[in-house]
Formats: structure tokens, C-alpha cells, sequence
């Protein structure tokens, strides 16, 4: 007897394919027949009629890391129809602790009220298991954070016990599941590695069993084609997947340069090599104000940044390159979250309207704010044409990543004004890109959420809808499906989507949450 049968689907089997009508029947956690199953009997029966039903989507880009711990209900991606999360990207991931990256780790989990109780992949993935999750997880390994934990915040070339030691700490990550190695190369201290560091350690991974670099490039703006250059040769050399992290073209001197990163990846793949992207649907970035400040300013850790903010010679300097680089920029940044409720009331406001209230100069603003909050300023940074994501999006071999982390429009996880994507990047693309630009259609949408990322990540089993496959399944109108987030008013689910299942069980029923937690951690890709 079938578990579940879903009547009447108009199916979209995460290939590509056209869409057919039939039904899908389940045998608990997996898909056991398609076809016409009216004489079947099942404990549950789904009316689809007029309805899409496809693969759970796969997001590659997450951010939830140990918010799997703090909220395990993932609203903001299940509502979504996500059900697989790919963490540890940019360099940062939840495991393995040591030293600096430890006591790093303990100061943003315990904004979440979260004690940090573990140290390696082992027993961070364990404790997952224990508690229980919604959706199904899986992580990269961040060399921001296997090099904090060898040389803390050294912004210097490793020497070769260093280098062995995060080797080391690289295949155990490897071996205990994580998927392959992420870099962070605009962020402390994964910046600080060079070609040769990203190369050997990329190498380390594949000979432990994870051939994938997955890179938040060194420059994603005035320096965009030397920093995918930059990825290509690292690929290239230690013979892995390349994946191009939100791939984009930063601030207005530089929109369409994205035409030229493209090709420069697809002459890349027309030699052989393995290298994709992915993109978020949306104009603006979402990171740390910290960023801004000049590379001079930001060495040795945010100790040293701090005393500089602090030193009156240094500030003025500081102020100075800030307002020669960003002078016409101040009212496309928009602050989203701040460490203390001493500026609580500053989350939503511009940089100019900051500025105004505080009367100060904007650079100015800038350093007061990140020395009041020890730098942990969170911003949206209004800088990408929607012509150069649409041409992103276009390319073959991209797919979708929200770039955020899993939260909740009430808990623990619902603090400061998040990026509207947190709530609403998947269903925005059929919303915006399928239906309003027509950039594809609602069949290649659906592979660049399933099957293409199934396959760049190594999840087995998932992405596609055949017998055999895991029951991870989404059901929505494609004629309505819609973000509903904005960036004045982000806590706001989506429209559209009526079911989600994860591993045979519902997640979303008739567009409420069951507090299922059917999740599945998969070590090396498989769960």
C-alpha cells in the first residue's frame, strides 16, 4: 500500500523535460510509481489538479549553519519550497573549532542563544540529528575558518606546519561529510589566502573525496575578471569543480561586466573544466559594513581594525578612502542589523539619513557606527542591475542560491531587517524571471533549483522525480507563485505554494507548516 498518492500533477521532473499529467505515488520516504495510479490504494490522497509538482528545490547558497540549531522549523526556505540547504559557504562553516574560529563561533551563536558544543563536522551534524530538522542539510568546509583556527587572524602567508595542520583539518571535515571547500576572499581571514593556499587545500579535498571550490570571489566589482581568473586557475590546478558564488557585477561603473565573466566561464567549460555559478533574483547584495573599509584598515583582525577606528590619525585616513570610493553610494546602502540595542533604532534607515540625524559626514557615520557595534553591522547594499542578473540567470549552467540563512517570521531568528531573499528568492524567480521577463521557462527554472545543483553537489538521489528518488516534492500554481518580502517589510512568506514533502512527509500542507522535522543530514551527500 502507497503512502501517499499525489492525483493529477502537472510534473516537472527536474530534467528539463516538458511537463506531463499523471499521478505520483510514495512509499514512505521514497517515490515508488509514477502513472496513472487510480485503482491504488494510499493512506493519503493529494489533489493536484491544475497544479505543478517538481522536485524540492536545492538551495546552494545558504547561510543557516548552527541556525539549524537555534530554529530547526527552517520556515523562511520551507515556505519557499526548499528542502535541501547547502551550508558553509564564503569561507564559514560551523565546524571544525579551534582557537580564534571557536571563540568567532561563540560570539555569533550566542546571538541566538545558542551554546556552541561542538567542534568538529561529527558532532555538530549529530546534534542536528538529535534535535531534529525540517528540511534536509548538508555543508561545505570554509577556509576562513579552517585557517582561523590554525593562524587566528594572521593576515600573513602560512608556513608549512600551518598549512599542513588546515590540510589536515580539511580532510577530517571531508571524511566526517562536509561536500568540498568554500573561500570567502572579501572576508577576514580567508582573504589572506593566496593561489597557492586555496590551490593545495582545494587539492586536499579532492583526494579526500570532495572535488568542489565553491568562491565568494576575491573581487565581484572593479576587479571581477582577474578575481574569475583568479578561481579558474585554482580549478584548474587542483582538478575540481569550480562553483562561483552569487555571481554578479557590484556598483553601476561596473554592470555588464557580467557578459565577459560569463564567457570567460563558458570558454572554461568548452576546455573541459567543471566550473558553474549561482545567482539570487534580487539587485542588491546583502554583507557585513566592514567590508567597505580599506584593505590597510582591516589587517591583523578586528582587534587592530577597532584600535585603528579608534585612532584619530588613522580615522581621518579611513575617512578619507571611504569617501573617495564611495562618495555617490551613501544612500544605496541600508543598515539591516546591528549587534547592540544601543542602535537599535538605527536598523532600516540609509547611510545619508544616518548621517543626517547623527551629523556627521557619511564616511564618518560609517566608522562611528562599526566602532560602537565592534563591526558587526549588517547592510543591503542596492548595487546590480536587474539586466545583469536576468543575463546571469540566463547562462545554462547557473542555478539559485538565497544567500540566506533559514528563519522565521516570529523565535529566536527573526531579528533586524533581512534581505527580502530570506524569504522570497525561489518563488521571486517565477515570479519575476519566468512570468514578468520571461528569461526562461518554468521547466528550466525548475533544473536550475533540482537537478543542476543535485548534480554540482553530489546529492544523491534528489533533484529529479523517478521511482527510486527520495519523496523531497514541491506542489504550486506556476501561474501564482510570488515573493511577497520586500526590503521595508521582509518577514512576509510567499504565495503559491500549497505542499512541500521532505523524505515522504509533509512539511507544508495546504500552505501550513506541520512541524514535521522529516530532515536529513547528508554527510558526503547522502542521507
Amino acid at each position: 500500500m502507497l503512502t501517499t498518492i499525489f492525483e493529477n500533477a502537472r510534473i516537472y521532473d527536474g530534467t528539463g523535460s516538458p511537463p506531463f499529467v499523471t499521478d505520483v505515488g510514495l512509499a514512505d520516504d521514497r517515490i515508488a510509481l509514477i502513472g496513472d495510479l487510480r485503482d491504488r490504494e494510499a493512506y493519503t490522497r493529494v489533489p493536484c489538479q491544475g497544479l505543478a509538482l517538481a522536485p524540492g528545490f536545492i538551495d546552494v547558497h545558504s547561510h543557516s549553519d548552527e541556525l539549524w540549531l537555534a530554529d530547526g522549523r527552517a520556515l523562511g526556505k520551507l515556505y519557499q519550497g526548499v528542502t535541501t540547504e547547502i551550508g558553509g559557504n564564503c569561507g564559514t562553516s560551523a565546524a571544525p573549532l579551534h582557537g580564534w574560529a571557536l571563540e568567532r563561533k561563540k560570539r555569533s551563536a550566542a546571538a541566538y542563544g545558542l551554546e556552541v558544543e561542538w567542534t568538529t563536522f561529527d558532532e555538530f551534524f549529530s546534534l542536528v540529528e538529535h534535535q531534529g530538522i525540517a528540511l534536509n542539510v548538508a555543508s561545505l568546509v570554509g577556509l576562513g575558518t579552517t585557517r582561523a583556527c590554525v593562524s587566528g587572524p594572521s593576515d600573513r602567508r602560512l608556513d608549512d606546519g600551518e598549512l599542513k595542520a588546515q590540510s589536515v583539518l580539511v580532510r577530517e571535515a571531508i571524511e566526517q561529510g562536509a561536500l568540498g571547500v568554500s573561500s570567502g576572499l572579501i572576508y577576514e581571514p580567508s582573504r589572506y589566502a593566496d593561489v597557492a593556499e586555496l590551490t593545495h587545500l582545494s587539492q586536499t579535498a579532492r583526494l579526500a573525496g570532495a572535488a568542489r571550490y565553491v568562491t565568494h570571489l576575491r573581487d565581484e566589482g572593479d576587479g571581477l575578471l582577474d578575481a574569475v581568473a583568479e578561481a579558474l586557475t585554482i580549478g584548474a590546478a587542483a582538478d575540481v569543480i569550480v562553483q562561483c558564488s552569487h555571481h554578479k557585477a557590484a556598483w553601476k561603473r561596473n554592470w555588464g561586466k557580467v557578459h565577459a565573466s560569463l564567457e570567460m566561464i563558458d570558454r572554461a567549460r568548452t576546455r573541459g573544466q567543471s566550473v558553474f555559478a549561482d545567482v539570487y533574483p534580487y539587485v542588491a547584495m546583502w554583507t557585513d559594513l566592514a567590508t567597505l573599509l580599506p584593505e590597510e584598515a582591516r589587517r591583523g583582525g578586528p582587534a587592530a581594525t577597532l584600535a585603528r577606528l579608534r585612532d584619530p590619525e588613522a580615522r581621518l585616513a579611513i575617512a578619507l578612502a571611504l569617501n573617495l570610493r564611495y562618495a555617490d553610494l551613501w544612500h544605496d546602502i541600508l543598515i539591516t542589523d546591528v549587534r547592540s540595542e544601543r542602535n537599535a533604532d538605527v536598523v532600516g534607515l540609509r547611510i545619508d539619513e544616518l548621517a543626517q540625524r547623527w551629523h556627521l559626514s557619511p564616511a564618518r557615520t560609517v566608522i562611528r557606527l562599526l566602532e560602537q557595534e565592534e563591526l558587526e553591522v549588517e547592510c543591503v547594499f542596492f548595487a546590480m542591475s536587474e539586466d545583469d542578473v536576468a543575463t546571469v540567470l540566463s547562462a545554462d549552467f547557473v542555478c539559485i542560491g538565497s544567500d540566506a540563512s533559514a528563519r522565521a517570521t516570529s523565535g529566536i531568528t527573526a531579528r533586524g531587517k533581512p534581505h527580502p531573499r530570506t524569504f522570497g528568492c525561489f518563488p521571486r524567480v517565477f515570479g519575476r524571471f519566468v512570468r514578468q521577463r520571461k528569461t526562461f521557462g518554468v521547466a528550466e527554472a525548475i533544473r536550475r533549483m533540482t537537478s543542476l545543483p543535485a548534480e554540482i553537489f553530489g546529492i544523491v538521489d534528489r533533484g529529479v522525480i523517478a521511482p527510486g528518488r527520495f519523496a523531497d516534492l514541491v506542489v504550486f500554481d506556476e501561474d501564482k507563485i510570488v515573493d511577497r518580502a520586500t526590503y521595508e517589510d521582509p518577514y512576509v512568506y510567499p504565495e503559491g505554494i500549497a505542499h512541500v514533502y521532505v523524505n515522504g512527509r509533509a512539511a507544508i500542507a495546504s500552505g501550513q507548516a506541520t512541524n514535521a522535522r522529516a530532515g536529513r543530514v547528508l554527510r558526503g551527500g547522502r542521507g
